[in-house]
């Protein structure tokens, strides 16, 4: 069971000072037991107005304790301070019809402030110092003696809390430091993790021309295959990781069948396990897994998964991925018989840069955020996702668990199937600062048969489309001089615009980025690094 909170009544109750709790009119609404012992009363007393309660002795002339507590908590309504009173006395009834005793307090009334600023409550403190009195009128020195004593003990209480104080203010400072640093290297990785975006968009665009230029093949483009998915991999992680950290990672939910999610994703994969003559065995039950979840992020947590299970398990190794639905929840489980790990390890396997194998010359590569960046995406599907091994060398199997979706609640509506019209040659624009990325994306785009052109800056952007051009605009969002939202806003203005189609083509492909691509005026937006597949889906067929 999680941690409660304390209780707060019997933690009032408790506390060895006399505390009374009184609302602004002075009536009593509540007291602890100390305050009950001090003053020889019982709880029949909250309720009623304080000085009603505690009236003024009749039998001394000079009583004057009602006057200055009142003066005293009206200052605090009014000033919304506390407010410390000087020793006095104050009797207090017996309980016999009229008899009072001679008691001297040291009170302390403190304001409780609401949300609108105003004075709710005021926490009435008092310490019963009749004894210290009486002392010092029998036994003057001794008094004096004690006096001194509290002086100094108090003083050093004083001197206490100001280094606390200014404890408390340098704690702040380098609070406020390690916040800012946090941010800093926030930045910087997301800006790491875009920037590199754009060398990997080059060179995955350049081998798919290299296969375009070698339809026989040629086993260093499966290399060059393998290695730039590992970085482009490598990329999301290092930005999704950060995400996950500072809970930034955000959810497209939609009805989804996560039995064709392991399927796709699997069969992605599947290659890089023949590598090496590993296996990968995968069960499947006979009919759809729904649940309501962001497809593209339950294939990264499985993504994840296999690319551990290909890093930890030697060539020759063997995975299994099962997927199962028990009791409302869905069950999906990635074992290996890798290198396993040490049991007590497991949770430990799912923090940020954390890794089974220490980091050496032998270690697999990695940056050691796949299974925080998986954790995070389970919990933001309501799910669970947890690791166990029998210890190192015994392999190991991650499971992931979330509820399957209510079939009683209405499916999101499908969106119609467009009718996809017949390929035609397009005059298309590229708009990218990467001069490299821009040729090969044009070469491309030529060998299909359409008319490119490129450009490099955001102005030569508004240039190129003053006249009706263009069919198609790909345009980066960060470039140069303006941004490429000021050139989408630029080119809808035209008279021409709204028949121009805008797709925006990014490092960044979060949902918030989507939503500012769509209202600057872009049809679509699109992450780096772009297969040629996609490029060539969403140019030819709207």
């Amino acid at each position: 069971m999680p941690p409660t909170g304390p209780d707060f009544q019997r933690l009032f109750d408790a506390t060895l000072s006399p505390l009374l709790v009184l609302s602004p009119d002075f009536t009593i609404v509540e007291v602890n037991r100390a305050y009950l012992a001090a003053t020889r009363t019982k709880r029949e007393i909250v309720g009623r107005p304080i000085f009603e309660v505690f009236p003024d002795n009749p039998d001394d002339p000079s009583a004057d304790g009602v006057a200055k507590l009142r003066r005293s908590l009206e200052t605090v309504v009014a000033t919304g301070r506390t407010d410390v009173m000087a020793l006095q006395r104050y009797d207090i009834p017996t309980g016999d019809e009229g008899v009072f005793a001679e008691r001297y307090w040291s009170p302390v009334n403190t304001p409780v402030i609401g949300a609108d600023g105003q004075v709710t409550h005021i926490i009435h403190r008092v310490e019963d110092v009749t004894e210290l009195v009486r002392l010092r009128r029998t036994r003057p020195a001794t008094a004096e003696g004690m006096e001194i004593d509290l002086f100094v003990r108090a003083r050093e209480i004083r001197e206490a809390n100001e280094q606390l104080s200014r404890a408390n203010t340098e704690l702040d400072a380098v609070g406020r430091r390690l916040r800012e640093e946090q941010r800093a290297k926030d930045r910087f990785i997301a800006t790491l993790s875009h920037e590199l975006r754009n060398p990997l968009a080059a060179a995955t665009a350049a081998t798919e021309l290299l296969a375009l230029d070698m339809p026989e093949g040629h086993p260093a483009l499966s290399v060059l295959e393998r290695q730039l998915g590992t970085l482009v991999r490598m990329s999301n992680d290092l930005l999704d990781g950060t995400r996950a950290v500072t809970g930034r990672l955000e959810l497209v939910r939609e009805r989804t069948d996560l039995r064709s999610v392991v399927d796709s994703a699997c069969a992605d994969i599947r290659g890089l396990f023949g590598h090496e003559d590993r296996t990968l065995d995968v069960g499947l039950p006979p009919g759809p897994v729904l649940v309501d979840g962001d497809r593209l992020r339950l294939a990264q947590v499985l993504t994840n998964l296999l690319s551990n299970a290909l890093k930890y398990t030697a060539p020759g190794g063997h995975t299994e991925v099962r997927l199962t639905v028990e009791q409302g929840q869905v069950r999906l489980t990635v074992q290996d018989d890798g290198i396993g790990f040490d049991p007590g390890q497991a949770d430990d396997l799912f923090g940020v840069f954390m890794r089974a194998a220490p980091v050496g010359p032998r270690s697999p590569d990695g940056l050691g955020l796949g299974l925080a960046v998986a954790r995070t995406v389970m919990e933001l599907h309501g799910g669970t996702i947890s690791a166990h091994s029998d210890g190192p060398g015994k392999g190991a199997t991650f499971t992931a668990l979330m509820p399957v979706a209510d079939t009683t609640a209405p499916q999101p509506p499908r969106p119609l199937s467009a009718v996809r019209p017949p390929r035609r040659h397009l005059a298309v624009l590229i708009v990218e600062d990467n001069t490299d990325l821009a040729a090969t994306y044009r070469t491309l785009l030529e060998r299909q048969g359409h008319h490119v052109t490129a450009v490099h800056t955001g102005a030569d952007a508004l240039t190129a489309t003053q006249a009706d051009l263009f069919d198609v605009v790909l345009c980066d969002l960060g470039l140069p001089d303006i941004d490429g939202y000021a050139v989408a806003r630029g080119v809808r203005a035209r008279p021409h615009g709204k028949r121009i189609r805008l797709i925006a083509v990014s490092g960044f492909g979060q949902g918030t980025d989507r939503v500012l691509s769509r209202a600057a005026g872009f049809d679509t937006h699109l992450a780096k690094p772009l297969p040629l597949t996609d490029l060539l889906d969403l140019v030819e067929h709207p």
